[in-house]
């Protein structure tokens, strides 16, 4: 696909795509809620998804019915692009998808992130 559109091209039509396919995840996994309602408690709930089989090791600040705060120890997908040779693309296929799942699946819930691992930061 680089090769045919170019690198910005590419990574515009995996940009849309993968958010999508987001959003649909998000409002799929919504649709097997408790009573089909969605709230902070069920993401909190349903968060294990995230972090299962070890994918990301996370630090739990704060976890209410309002609010929920954590930080990514390790993240075991920014391992693994690193690893295939992905990891100037990982933030697309990976971190951005994130924020479309919240929105699919609650839009009243808002993931902020400052920083993030497949970045180069440490946390």
């Amino acid at each position: 696909m680089v090769k045919r559109l170019g690198e910005d091209e590419a990574q515009s039509i995996l940009d849309t795509a993968i958010r999508q396919a987001a959003i649909a995840e998000g409002a799929n996994l919504a649709s097997q809620a408790p009573d089909g309602e969605t709230s902070m408690k069920s993401f909190i709930d349903c968060f294990e998804l995230w972090t299962r089989g070890g994918a990301l090791e996370v630090e739990v600040h704060q976890a209410t019915d309002e609010r929920f705060e954590f930080d990514v120890t390790r993240c075991r997908y920014a391992e693994t692009y690193q690893e295939m040779g992905l990891g100037h693309i990982g933030q697309l296929l990976s971190c951005n998808r994130d924020e479309c799942f919240c929105e699919g699946y609650d839009p009243k819930i808002k993931l902020e992130r400052k920083q993030t691992i497949m970045a180069g930061d440490a946390r």
